[in-house]
């Protein structure tokens, strides 16, 4: 059995990555600590895609999808977990 993904679904969770990493990148130059980094970039994170989705829904410009948002937001937490694994090597 395979999961057939929608290649709009795979670019939304793409484009989280880098934004996932640059949001943890801000939020822990501005904030010291675990916690509060983590938290403060998947809340924007969250903002950001669903807002997108919102954006698209109401000016009619693209297709608005929860799914979408959701990809995207996966995509970002991906994005977390990169940037501090890549400070857990250093």
């Amino acid at each position: 059995m395979s999961i057939k993904i929608a290649p709009d679904k795979k670019k939304h969770f793409v484009v989280g990555i880098p934004l996932g990493i640059f949001l943890q990148l801000v939020a822990s130059y501005f904030f010291s600590g675990l916690l509060i980094p983590i938290l403060l970039a998947f809340f924007v994170l969250s903002l950001i895609c669903y807002g997108f989705e919102l954006f698209s829904l109401i000016t009619g410009k693209g297709h608005a999808d929860n799914m979408d948002a959701i990809a995207g937001i996966l995509g970002g937490i991906v994005g977390l977990g990169i940037y501090w694994g890549m400070l857990a090597i250093r």
